[in-house]
């Protein structure tokens, strides 16, 4: 019997196969969360006592689903549901937000605590306990968090997070937030425009697939047990395409940004929203970890781009799968 001949693993269809979210999916998700929008926005008037939502803004889709940079498989899509403020005011308390409506706005008036502040807990409960009147839903309970209400559908794998809002007026600089629930029945600043600006401005920069490559290092980070949360990653890859020299194929690309990780990670990841301060709160003993895994990853594909240049294929796809696990084969 003659030898075969080990060819090598299609990167392409790997990332295809294993990271990049199906295009039908993708599809299904978009239209099944429009319809989701829709059915909500009609909720004022199916459900009694329920806030009013800030006309023509109801709804703003957020978090990596929409940023495009979210990994396989999909099990959750995040958007805001916008109420309108009705002449609320809201005063500030270091990160904390507290908004005090106005006895006018009857149905926001209702759901305030003991202190007369709009209870985000109970703008909460009031969505949680009105999803049954939304169409093809059924289950509906809080993030345990407490700043979303997590919406299980019947015919799809993935959730829904709910999260309600507000939008402030433009302060003394021309800025407006978005205000959310704090996880403790107040509330707090977030932008996610701003998050999203600035990934699409990234990606739009250079000739190279940022929003491919963030994925790529979302899955590695998956895969290595490293878990440092989804958004730090993004930032601290984002930093990377700012800073730093851009290579033009992906092998280069993995180890330049592997070396730049190991110091980085040391390194502050400042809240592109300036809301957050630094987001790398990681303690000593993880940082290590990271740079540990960083180094050894780097000095792989570096061998395998070795490998692959003398055409010794098996060998270099040993040496990926010491970056992107069992599953490259």
């Amino acid at each position: 019997m003659p030898l075969s001949t080990y060819t090598k693993v299609n990167m392409n269809t790997f990332i295809k196969d294993y990271i990049n979210l199906d295009s039908e999916v993708t599809k299904k998700a978009r239209a099944s969360r429009d319809f989701l929008h829709d059915q909500l926005i009609s909720l004022p008037e199916k459900a009694e006592n329920f806030p009013s939502l800030y006309k023509d803004k109801e709804t703003y889709n957020f978090g990596s689903f929409s940023r495009r940079t979210k990994i396989r498989p999909l099990d959750d899509i995040d958007f805001l549901l916008v109420f309108t403020g009705s002449g609320s005011t809201y005063i500030e308390s270091g990160d904390i937000l507290k908004i005090t409506p106005p006895e006018s706005a009857t149905d926001l008036y209702k759901l305030r605590d003991d202190y007369g502040y709009l209870n985000s807990r109970k703008l909460l409960n009031k969505i949680k306990n009105n999803i049954s009147k939304v169409s093809q839903y059924q289950k509906a309970e809080l993030h345990s968090h407490k700043e979303a209400v997590t919406l299980n559908l019947t015919s799809y794998d993935w959730t829904f997070d709910i999260v309600p809002a507000f939008i402030t007026a433009e302060d003394a600089y021309g800025k407006s937030y978005y205000v959310i629930p704090d996880g403790n029945g107040h509330w707090k600043k977030t932008d996610p425009r701003i998050d999203q600006k600035r990934v699409t401005s990234v990606n739009t920069s250079t000739d190279y697939d940022v929003l491919e490559f963030v994925r790529i290092i979302k899955y590695w980070n998956e895969v290595q047990s490293i878990k440092i949360s989804s958004y730090l990653v993004e930032n601290i890859v984002l930093d990377y395409f700012e800073n730093e020299y851009i290579w033009p194929t992906r092998r280069t690309q993995l180890k330049a940004f592997f070396k730049y990780l190991k110091t980085a990670i040391w390194n502050s990841v400042m809240d592109p929203k300036g809301l957050q301060g630094d987001l790398n709160d990681l303690d000593f003993s993880k940082k290590l970890s990271i740079e540990t895994k960083a180094n050894e990853c780097m000095n792989a594909v570096e061998d395998a781009i070795e490998y692959e240049d003398a055409g010794e294929y098996e060998n270099a796809d040993k040496k990926w799968r010491v970056v992107f696990g069992d599953e490259y084969d």
